[in-house]
């Protein structure tokens, strides 16, 4: 991957340029392990699904803890969740606080990378 030159570059490297990626990858690996793949996806749409927190904060605390688990892939995917789900950005940096607080150094690190995801998803603003 080159070198990132415009903000809107930086923010697809970390959001939408990992997800473009990684998307090959695993196709191949979930040709290779279907059963373990629709049993992931059964888990990741119960655990996300609308309840007593709704979808959004369900994706914020998702996007903290890939930061905290230092994932780029995870981070992309719950970036774009959150934005999808009606995120803004003032919440998203809070959470990143808390990760900062729970997690440290590394979420200094990883923190700006789900910022910069978070805004290759989201609508442009007004």
């Amino acid at each position: 991957m080159t070198s990132p030159t415009s903000d809107s570059d930086r923010y697809h490297a970390h959001g939408k340029g990992v997800q473009e990626e990684l998307a090959p990858l695993g196709r191949d690996l979930r040709r290779a392990i279907p059963e373990v793949y629709a049993a992931f996806g059964q888990l990741h749409s119960a655990a996300l699904a609308p309840g007593v927190l709704d979808a959004k904060t369900k994706e914020l605390i998702a996007l903290a803890l890939s930061v905290s688990s230092q994932c780029d892939g995870c981070i992309a995917s719950h970036a774009r969740g959150a934005a999808r789900h009606g995120a803004t950005e003032a919440e998203v940096t809070e959470a990143l606080g808390v990760v900062m607080l729970m997690a440290g150094g590394p979420a200094t690190v990883y923190g700006p990378r789900a910022l910069a995801s978070f805004r290759s998803f989201a609508p442009p603003a007004e």
